[in-house]
This record gives structure tokens, C-alpha cells and sequence, in this order.
């Protein structure tokens, strides 16, 4: 089974002159199309089974996997050769023995976690799940680096503003080894992923004034992953001192109880119980209003 050959270079924007520019032989790459096309079921099986096992990590919100499609796979072929031969030499072409080897993202499989500090806990699984081969965070110059310099991380600033970090893995179910590409990134660098992709795939050429409007809407996705991350904050704290305000409560209450089993063993009348108890009650209540301001200036306190 063999594409068309016109209508392939009409779509994807290549031409004649390029090809032979490049040496690229049709032929060739018609071989690598029919050897992946047979490849290609035995590839989504391993892709489904790289997001099973992320789909277990609990700070993983949503898993995708897919596998190139075959004419995205020749496309990529022809625009890598150039690249492929000012590292191998200009006599490398793309073969049905080397292409597996040279496209690493035949599968590629996205995870996507919700706060930007939970990303650390999915890095770690990764490097001990899988034999990590390379790993780049993909940030916005200004973006804090501190956290992939500290993990001694390649950082590639992007002038799109795209942000995620990229793992390439090995993956050994059978005797033959295969190279994954796993994409890790919030829920908003996703969605803004998403978009620009859609806008600038395959050509990357784009009008300005859009260019200028996506690094503005990148910037927002910047600033709600931040929000993001002061809101769960925020929300953990409040917890903390919530637990903390049933705690003093519990506390007065275990109190009265135990004085309120001493008097009940005095020898008085039960007239003079009773209102021990209430002297020893309403002092209880006075403290215990005097912890709930206290807690609640430190909310205040907290939240500005």
C-alpha cells in the first residue's frame, strides 16, 4: 500500500525540488510507511500500557496516549533528513532499519497532573519506573528554573512560551527495545498546548499578530497554574487550622468532663455541685472564646 505521492506533498506542504534537494527517494520512504503500518498495532498496545501504569500515580489527573500516524511519520521523515545529515553526513537517508531508532516518538503518551508542585512526585516515578534516555523542561523565559536546575534538568527556553517537560524512555516488553516519548505538564499548559499546536501544526508559519495573541494567552495559563498553586495553599492551611480549632475544642471538652467526674465524687449537697459546675463551665467558655479570636487572627493573618 503506497500514498499518492501528489497529493501527500500538496498536503503537508513539501515540494518536487525538495525532495530532490534533500535526496530523499519516494520509494524508500514508501517502504518505511508499509513497515510501520505493520508495526504500528504492536506500538498502541505498549502506548496503552505505559498510561495504564501512570494512571495508578495519584497525583495524575489524565493520561493520553497515542501513536504517530503513518503519513504524520513520513512527513516527519522528509523534514528530518536535512537535520539527519548535517549530524550523519549528506549521503543518511531514512531506512525501515534505522527510522525506529531515529523518531523517538513513535509512541508518545501525555500525563497531566493539576498543580505545578505535584509534577516533582510524577518525575520521580518516571526515572524509577523506566530507563530515562533524555529529559527537557520546556519553560517561558522568565519562568522560575530553580526546580529542574536542582534535579540537574536540560532547560530549553521556548519562544512560544510552550511549557512541559519531555522524558524519553526506554521500554523493553519484548526482545526489541522501543524509545517513548512521555510529555508531562499542568492542566492549563495542556490546554494552551493544545491550541497553539493546532494553529501552528505542520508549518509553523503563522501571522504575527496570532504569534502575539498566543504569548498572551500563554502568559494567562502561566498565571492561573500560579493561582492555581496559592489556592491549593491556601485551602491546605485552612485545614490545618481547622484541625487545629477542633482540636481546642476537644481539648476544653475532655477538661469539663474530668472535672465534672471529680465534683460528682464530693461529699456536698447537689445544689453545690451544680454550680460548681456552671462556675467551671463558664470559665471553660471564656478560654475557649479567647482560643477561637486567637485562631482567628491567624487566619486573618494568613489570608491578608
Amino acid at each position: 500500500m503506497n500514498l499518492d505521492k501528489s497529493t501527500f506533498l500538496n498536503e503537508y506542504h513539501f515540494t518536487e525540488d525538495y525532495l530532490n534537494q534533500n535526496n530523499i527517494d519516494w520509494e524508500n520512504l514508501m517502504l518505511i510507511y508499509n513497515d510501520y503500518l505493520n508495526l504500528k498495532p504492536q506500538l498502541e498496545t505498549q502506548a496503552n500500557y505505559i498510561a495504564d501504569v501512570f494512571r495508578k500515580h495519584k497525583n495524575v489527573h489524565t493520561v493520553k496516549s497515542r501513536v504517530k500516524e503513518p503519513k504524520h511519520l513520513v512527513a516527519k521523515l522528509i523534514r528530518k533528513t536535512s537535520d539527519r545529515q548535517g549530524t550523519y553526513g549528506k549521503e543518511f537517508q531514512f531506512s525501515v532499519n534505522n527510522y525506529r531508532r531515529e523518531i523517538t516518538d513513535l509512541i508518545g503518551v501525555r500525563v497531566i497532573h493539576i498543580f505545578k508542585e505535584d509534577w516533582e512526585s510524577i518525575h520521580n516515578f518516571i526515572k524509577e519506573t523506566w530507563e530515562t534516555i533524555e529529559i527537557v523542561a520546556n519553560i517561558r523565559d522568565g519562568d522560575n528554573k530553580e526546580p529542574y536546575e536542582n534535579l540537574g534538568l536540560s532547560i530549553k527556553s521556548r519562544e512560544s512560551g510552550y511549557r512541559s517537560v519531555h522524558y524519553l524512555v526506554n521500554f523493553t516488553p519484548t526482545r526489541q527495545n522501543v524509545i517513548a516519548e512521555i510529555q508531562v505538564r499542568t492542566i492549563f499548559e495542556e490546554g494552551y498546548g493544545e491550541i497553539d499546536h493546532q494553529l501552528r501544526y505542520p508549518s509553523n508559519n503563522i501571522p504575527n499578530v496570532l504569534a502575539l495573541n498566543l504569548l498572551v494567552l500563554n502568559r494567562l495559563a502561566g498565571s492561573a497554574d500560579e493561582l492555581s498553586s496559592v489556592v491549593k495553599l491556601l485551602n491546605d492551611s485552612w485545614n490545618e487550622m481547622g484541625h487545629e480549632y477542633k482540636a481546642i475544642i476537644e481539648k476544653k471538652d475532655m477538661e469539663l468532663k474530668k472535672l465534672k467526674s471529680r465534683i460528682e465524687k464530693l461529699e456536698i449537697d447537689e445544689s453545690e455541685k451544680a454550680s460548681l459546675v456552671s462556675d467551671i463551665s463558664n470559665i471553660l467558655v471564656q478560654e475557649l472564646s479567647d482560643d477561637i479570636l486567637s485562631f482567628s487572627d491567624k487566619l486573618k493573618d494568613f489570608t491578608g
